[in-house]
């Protein structure tokens, strides 16, 4: 049974492997009230976002996609399609409805397309420092911008992200190709939920021209920028992200 990695030790929590169509997701849920569902970005697990679940008021559902964290590897690359279908497995499977996803990174390709391809599971969406910019998709550029991330960062998200990464294993490569192949702006045209789209002032994966052709794909999207934060806004002193979270979610 995979550890608890997240819940704060007062509030009672769950661990449950889900798996479907040879793929397998690590689910933890703890806390009561709206359901917020968690997707993480490429190279990361549910255990990297400690401070933000922490600061949130709600039911969370934070998931280790398959390959990543303590899920095991899957059969073979999922998709962003593919991995919103998984998804949209577990949530048939545990009755959850009109939840609110919160996807960061990678994680916001996935949410925009389980909003698209499951909207009766979702009332709201989140895309927190969202990829891949349109301008920029092939992992020479990404890696830059990554690398440029990184070194302003604060060392708690430098080394949660490494050891993450290393946790991901030989096959991040293959990860990181199934990202950036991705259009969301084919999905983001299908959303028709709330969206709240989060950027770090200094995010060079999200920027601001890339957040902008997301309002105009997804009509009545809102964008907040978050100052003095990178790609990591989620990970680290996150109460202004956590903050807007909870006020876009309550507002549903």
């Amino acid at each position: 049974m995979p550890n608890r990695l997240l819940a704060p030790q007062e509030v009672p929590a769950s661990v449950v492997e889900f798996e479907h169509g040879g793929a397998t997701l690590v689910v933890e849920t703890f806390g009561r009230g709206r359901t917020l569902v968690l997707l993480h970005g490429i190279g990361m697990g549910r255990s990297v976002y400690l401070d933000l679940v922490q600061r949130l008021d709600g039911r969370v559902v934070a998931i280790d996609l398959p390959g990543f964290g303590e899920a095991p590897e899957p059969e073979r690359t999922l998709t962003m399609e593919r991995h919103a279908d998984l998804v949209a497995a577990y949530l048939r499977h545990a009755g959850e409805k009109d939840v609110v996803v919160i996807g960061h990174s990678m994680g916001s390709q996935i949410a925009a397309e389980l909003a698209a391809r499951h909207p009766s599971r979702v009332a709201g969406v989140v895309l927190a420092g969202p990829t891949v910019n349109s301008a920029a998709r092939n992992i020479r550029a990404q890696a830059s911008y990554l690398l440029r991330d990184l070194i302003g960062e604060k060392p708690v998200v430098l080394l949660r992200g490494a050891r993450e990464y290393l946790r991901g294993g030989p096959n991040l490569l293959r990860k990181m190709r199934a990202t950036i192949v991705h259009e969301p702006e084919l999905a983001f045209a299908r959303i028709g939920c709330p969206v709240l789209v989060l950027r770090g002032e200094n995010d060079p994966l999200a920027p601001m021209s890339w957040c902008r052709e997301i309002l105009d794909a997804i009509p009545g999207a809102r964008l907040e920028v978050i100052p003095d934060h990178g790609h990591g806004t989620l990970i680290s002193d996150a109460g202004a992200a956590a903050n807007l979270i909870q006020s876009f979610a309550d507002s549903l």
